[in-house]
């Protein structure tokens, strides 16, 4: 623990009372023996009577004990009361709910001791803490926002199917309306129920050496009428097989979120690429499209829980997407990097491990 301390903070003192301590006593001591010694000598010299040479000396000694008392009690109160309370008062605030609390540092950090050590990181401690609250906030907030939009779209479009004069065709229109804000708030309901148990790691992941080659065409023709519908131009870079050591079914809902947003933020007539690379131990996969990109803020907060760069929420989804897949390949030591320029398109890379080769071409075999 302490070789610890020291890496972090520098040399750190282990004990708050100093050895200095000794000279300043022991030279107290001394000195007052002296005048003591002197003391006797003046009261033979003066014929003082008995009692009083009694009586003086053990008054002197009461005097000088109480003085070192107090000293002591004063070093005693600086170096411990005095931080300890402020800790305990501070302790108090946190318990309260209150996370803007800052304890300061006693020493400077080249004079750093064991109580500064505590002092630190309880101040770290509670700015995690506030740091957990703060999300805990936004994600009630957030999640009350989006399931409050299909709800709403719900219970109004139920109140005109009672309408008497609603022809068929709009009653229709109005069921798949209802339909499809119902399908929008389980999906939002599964991907909270999907994150909350892939970030407390509920979810077992079952590794397997496959061809995620053969993966990606069999999700890339799942959106076979999304590209018809829109028009749009499907390139793909895909080598016959290469394979990885990942869990099957949660990298296909990593390659369909991807291809899913390519596909919705790209427009008519666009095009989205797909690219996939072996190197000498990874397997890289690239998603880019020419859809509508993205600002610089929008990308450095696009794995952030319930964040849409699309603050009108004019486009289907709910901000849960990319922070499933950023998790996912988090738990198959996989990693995810996007470039995008707003008015340009957008593309995301995947970066994977390449599976053992040997024991892939078994698996392949079995």
């Amino acid at each position: 623990m302490k070789r610890n301390q020291s890496n972090y903070y520098g040399r750190v003192k282990e004990r708050r009372f100093v050895l200095s301590l000794f000279a300043i006593y022991c030279g107290v001591l001394f000195l007052m023996s002296g005048l003591h010694s002197g003391l006797i000598v003046l009261m033979d010299d003066l014929q003082w009577n008995a009692f009083t040479q009694s009586v003086v000396p053990m008054l002197y000694w009461a005097v000088v004990a109480m003085g070192i008392t107090v000293f002591t009690r004063k070093r005693i109160k600086n170096t411990y009361e005095i931080p300890l309370h402020n800790m305990a008062e501070a302790t108090a605030k946190v318990a309260k709910g209150d996370f803007s609390v800052y304890v300061a540092p006693l020493h400077t950090a080249d004079k750093l001791d064991y109580l500064d050590f505590i002092i630190i990181d309880f101040n770290k401690m509670v700015e995690e803490l506030g740091s957990i609250e703060t999300l805990k906030t936004d994600f009630v907030s957030n999640v009350s926002h989006e399931m409050k939009t299909p709800i709403a779209v719900i219970k109004n479009y139920a109140e005109l199917l009672q309408m008497k004069q609603v022809e068929e065709k709009t009653r229709v229109e109005y069921a798949k309306t209802i339909a499809s804000a119902a399908s929008r708030l389980s999906n939002l309901i599964g991907n909270i129920l999907k994150l909350n148990k892939l970030e407390n790691q509920n979810i077992t992941v079952e590794m397997e050496t496959y061809d995620v080659c053969r993966q990606l065409c069999e999700c890339i023709l799942q959106f076979e009428d999304a590209w018809d519908e829109k028009e749009l131009v499907l390139e793909t870079q895909i080598e016959d097989t290469a394979l990885v050591s990942a869990d099957a079914n949660l990298l296909e809902l990593v390659w369909n979120n991807l291809l899913s947003n390519a596909v919705k933020f790209t427009g008519q007539g666009g095009s989205v690429t797909v690219s996939q690379a072996s190197h000498q131990d990874c397997i890289t996969v690239t998603v880019s499209d020419t859809g509508c990109g993205m600002k610089k803020e929008v990308v450095s907060h696009i794995f952030d829980k319930f964040y849409q760069g699309d603050l009108s929420h004019s486009k289907e989804g709910n901000g849960l997407g990319l922070a499933l897949v950023k998790r996912v390949l988090e738990l198959m030591d996989g990693d995810i990097q996007v470039v995008s320029e707003e008015g340009k398109g957008s593309a995301f890379t995947v970066t994977l491990p390449a599976a053992d080769v040997n024991r892939g071409a078994l698996s392949l075999e079995a």
